[in-house]
Parts: structure tokens; sequence; C-alpha cells
């Protein structure tokens, strides 16, 4: 049986990229060594790096002025490292959901952090309007997805202030301003590559401001100065993202990307709210992510949610239970996920519905 991959991260990675690991894996670049053995100071790694590097700027249309750097840690390391570099005396957050919060209790311990506004007290279903950020923070942070709870921005906002954009999830599914962030970073295991590198994108002249000490190995400059070969870059994960941005350019781009997640996303969102046993737990389609869709029971059939899991998992749905934060269903559609699979999903709920 055909599985169909909705997991919200580690996610469903392209076939193209898979086999191309598998290659490297065997034999990387015609080394007779496996990609997991050898040296990130070999010419064939070294070319890895300036070709998924330059791959990024291709892609999002990266300005000049601004560096693109791989890193470990994962975006929560980037909770710190944002205002370790960035805030001299408070930065501005909005708070959208659970990765947005930790990334604002990690910025307080380098100075004053203002909450511009939250979405908590509907458990983050919406994204919040008509905030104000104070025109005298050394920056303004958001979170442009938010896979728990299936929030999204749809835009790239004009601040007066720096901007910073955790888009872990969200990331190369649509085009994006590069030129109106200061900083944008995130995970790549959702839709770039395997959980163990994080992509940094930083404009080179938002660096430097602030006067405390910043350790070596969490300072930007470090990293950029070295091409992100400080110290041994994730190989494995570099290599795959590679392949990945490979994948993304011969599919036509970002902008061809963005028209297949919304016609993936208005395929599942559409029979959400057509099919009477489910409800969308986002009521505004303004604010619905396009890379993760969360829906529940309706009220009259709370009682299915179980049943309906369990004959998910027997038609070949992976990954679809929700956030124990939100309950329900959550499918992540992410770029490598084939449209089949949401198809696939659909009739899924279809057919149970017609049971009842």
């Amino acid at each position: 049986m055909k599985k169909h991959n909705f997991y919200a991260g580690p996610s469903i990675m392209p076939q193209y990229t898979n086999e191309k690991v598998i290659e490297a894996i065997r034999d990387f670049a015609g080394t007779g060594l496996s990609i997991m053995e050898v040296s990130h100071r070999s010419k064939e790694f070294e070319a890895v790096m300036a070709s998924a590097v330059s791959h990024i700027r291709e892609l999002l249309d990266v300005p000049e002025g601004y560096s693109v750097i791989f890193l470990g840690g994962g975006a929560s390391l980037q909770f710190a490292m944002v205002p370790m570099n960035m805030m001299e005396k408070k930065a501005a957050y909005i708070n959208t959901g659970e990765w947005a919060g930790k990334a604002l209790k990690e910025a307080k311990y380098f100075g004053e952090v203002i909450e511009v506004a939250s979405s908590k007290d509907r458990n983050f279903n919406y994204i919040p309007k008509g905030y104000v950020v104070p025109s005298d923070v050394d920056y303004f942070h958001i979170t442009t997805n938010n896979t728990i709870f299936g929030t999204q921005w749809k835009h790239d906002p004009d601040m007066a202030v720096p901007l910073v954009a955790d888009m872990s999830s969200d990331i190369f599914s649509r085009p994006v301003d590069v030129s109106k962030y200061s900083i944008i970073y995130g995970g790549a295991q959702k839709n770039l590559a395997p959980a163990g590198v994080t992509f940094v994108i930083i404009k080179d002249s938002a660096l430097g401001k602030v006067t405390r000490p910043i350790p070596t190995m969490l300072n930007y400059k470090t990293h950029i100065e070295k091409e992100s070969m400080f110290n041994t870059p994730p190989v494995l994960p570099v290599f795959a993202a590679l392949k990945t941005l490979e994948w993304l350019k011969q599919k036509g781009g970002v902008a061809a990307m963005q028209k297949i997640n919304q016609e993936k996303a208005a395929l599942l969102y559409d029979e959400i709210e057509r099919n009477k046993l489910f409800k969308p737990t986002v009521p505004d389609p303004e604010d619905r992510s396009l890379m993760n869709v969360c829906f529940v029971m309706s009220d009259n059939y709370k009682e299915l949610e179980k049943e309906f899991g369990d004959f998910a998992k027997s038609k070949g749905m992976v990954g679809i239970a929700g956030h124990r934060s939100v309950g329900g269903f959550r499918a992540s559609l992410y770029n490598a996920l084939p449209i089949e699979s949401v198809r696939a999903l659909v009739d899924c709920m279809k057919e149970f519905a017609n049971k009842y």
C-alpha cells in the first residue's frame, strides 16, 4: 500500500533528493568515498556548499549586501543568536504560536522584549492585525508559518525597523522579498533537507551594532567570514539541501511552487468546509496556512475522531494526528508532497463520511 507522508517535520523529501543522497552515500562525486566520510575541506564538498548558497540566492533573488550561511543547532539556537547579535536594548515580538513564544522567551535573556500582539486568547488560530511596533526597537521578530496551529503570514510586512523572520516551515513555498528583512532563518527539516542544518540569510549591515561581547561560535560574522566552514558543517544535510534546491529549480522555482501549494491547500480546505464531519481550526481563510492544514471533527461527530484516525491510517495516511495543543488532525502539505497524496486524503475523508 502506498504511504502518504503528512508529517510536520522531519517531513517528506523530494524523491529526487532521496535518490541523489543514496547515490552520494555510496560514492560522492566520483571520490570513491561516501558523502558521510568525505572531508568538508575537500574541493568536492566545498563545491557543494558554494552551489547550495548560489541556489538559495537565485531562488529567493537575494540582493547584494546579504550573506547566506548554514549552521547547526536548528532554529531553536537562532532564538538566542538573533538577539545576541541584534539586540542592544530592546526588541519587539509578535506571539503567534509555540515557536514564536519560545523565540520571545529566549530574547528576554538579552534585553527588554515587547510583545506587540498575541493570538493566544484564541489558541493561536489567527494572525493578529492592527498592532503597533515601537519605532525605537532594535528589531521586530515574526514567525511566518505556525506548524502546530496552522496559521501563516501570506505577505512580507513593511516595517520601519529591522525585520527578522523564522521561516522554518514555509521557506521556498512562495516568493519572498528578502530586501524587507534583516535576517531570515529556519531549520531545514520541513521544506529543504533532513534535520541537522539551519539556513540563515543576513543583511550584512545589520551586524556589528551591539556592544556586548559575542562568543565566537555564536557570532554571525564568524560564519560569514569562514563561509559556513568555521567548524565542521553538517555535511550530509547540506548536500541534501543542495539536491532539494536543484529540484525546486527544475520545478520552475518558488513562484511555480506557490501555485502548486495553493492548489493543494485549496483542495483540502474545500473538502473540510464541504464535509459535515469536519471543520477547520483557523476560521479566517486569510490566516490559514498553506503548509499545515489543521482540522477537527465537527461538534456533532467528535466521538468519531479515533475511528477516522484509524481509518485514515488503514488507507495509507501517515502523520495526520494533530498536535496535542490543538487535537484533531494536521496534514502538512510541504513542497515535496505530491498533489496525489492530497487527493488521496480527500477521498479518504469522503469515503469515511459516506458511512455516516
